[in-house]
């Protein structure tokens, strides 16, 4: 039987636990296992890197969410972007990646995968023929984030897909802006879906974490492999405050989309604030595409400050409400400045993002209590 996206971000994973009853998954602190007999633990359980109880009911929730076999937990976004990079690749292989990604995911490739020997290409996402232009004989991954971050880009996920297996390479699609509520890349055809679950699916600024969900069961436990190998787990309460925070995430995206689209189409039509990238609105040049692939057009808004640079620090400085700071996704509204936050460790690459650019996470506060702080803030 078939359920619905909030059925199973309450239940997948989450039956009542066997011995009492208790209707939310226990915190299983524990760093081994007490074994039956020598080569007998018990379920499976050895050793908390390996296994433990309380990741695997995350790892079943996430996977059940994104419509995939296999779901795995890490200990942060970049952790899984790192294990997933280095089960995938070896040195002298190619990766197709945004020419607008996440700066963290930029320093990933640059100075670290890089000096391994993985080579690697930008590309406009948005179009199919960039990406199918960049693409070599050594191309394993096309790596694509849709909305992009910071700039709001948007890609066919069914279109890159096309491209990518045509090339005999994977498509990796991080669905952190989205979220598993928003957008499912595997059923349009991802290989492999990665996601900072930091972001909306923990979605209280409390928890930091990763995620990877596979679409083939074969590649998911060669992912599971090396999580175990390589370590970068997440432990068994960080594991639970992402597993309670997926609950509410269909509620809080549905208003963080009322206030979103409610702050885009005042921004929108603001003499002091220049472009605004916002996948809802019907001037954004992805707005037709992510219609189609996606329920509704998320919680992140960037624009561009009219009064250059400095003006766009000001309004990062000046806003009360909306909290100067990295990161995004929670229910608290957050403002930050890419250039000199974010996306620092891009400046100077072809992924440098413009000086006068500011990113909001639009929370779920009174939608009008932001745009009062918004309004001050732009002077």
């Amino acid at each position: 039987m078939s359920h619905g996206f909030e059925t199973l971000a309450i239940h997948a994973g989450q039956d009542p636990e066997a011995r009492t009853g208790a209707v939310i998954p226990p915190i299983y602190q524990t760093s081994t296992y007490a074994q039956d007999a020598v080569g007998t633990p018990r379920e499976g359980y050895e050793y908390s890197r390996s296994g433990n109880p309380t990741r695997d009911a995350l790892q079943e929730c996430l996977a059940a969410l994104e419509g995939g076999p296999v779901g795995l937990a890490f200990a942060s976004g970049l952790a899984a972007e790192d294990t997933l990079l280095r089960t995938i690749c070896k040195p002298g292989d190619h990766v197709v990646i945004p020419d607008d990604a996440y700066g963290g995911t930029y320093r990933l490739f640059a100075k670290v995968a890089e000096r391994w020997g993985l080579d690697f290409t930008p590309a406009r996402v948005s179009d199919p023929d960039a990406v199918r232009a960049a693409i070599r004989a050594t191309t394993k991954i096309v790596w694509v984030e849709t909305p992009t971050n910071p700039l709001l880009g948007i890609a066919d996920i069914a279109a890159l897909a096309a491209v990518t297996h045509d090339a005999n390479a994977l498509l990796v699609v991080d669905n952190t802006f989205a979220s598993p509520y928003l957008q499912q890349p595997i059923m349009l055809g991802a290989d492999v879906v990665v996601h900072s679950t930091t972001k909306y699916i923990g979605g209280h600024s409390d928890v930091v974490g990763g995620a990877l969900i596979a679409a083939d069961a074969g590649l998911g436990e060669g992912l599971r492999y090396h999580q175990n190998a390589m370590g970068a787990v997440n432990g068994p309460f960080d594991a639970w405050l992402t597993l309670r925070g997926i609950k509410t995430l269909g509620v809080r995206m549905d208003r963080h989309c009322d206030n979103a689209e409610r702050i885009a189409a005042y921004l929108d039509g603001h003499a002091k604030v220049g472009q605004v990238s916002y996948p809802g609105l019907p001037s954004h040049p992805g707005h037709e595409v992510a219609a189609k692939q996606m329920r509704r057009f998320g919680g992140m808004i960037s624009f561009r400050a009219a009064g250059g640079e400095e003006h766009a620090v000001e309004i990062c400085n000046r806003t009360k409400l909306f909290v100067l700071a990295e990161s995004l996704g929670g229910v608290e509204s957050l403002i930050e400045h890419p250039g000199r936050m974010t996306h620092a460790s891009a400046a100077g690459s072809p992924l440098e993002v413009p000086g006068d650019l500011v990113r909001l996470s639009v929370g779920i506060e009174t939608v009008d209590d932001l745009l009062a702080d918004l309004e001050q803030a732009l002077g």
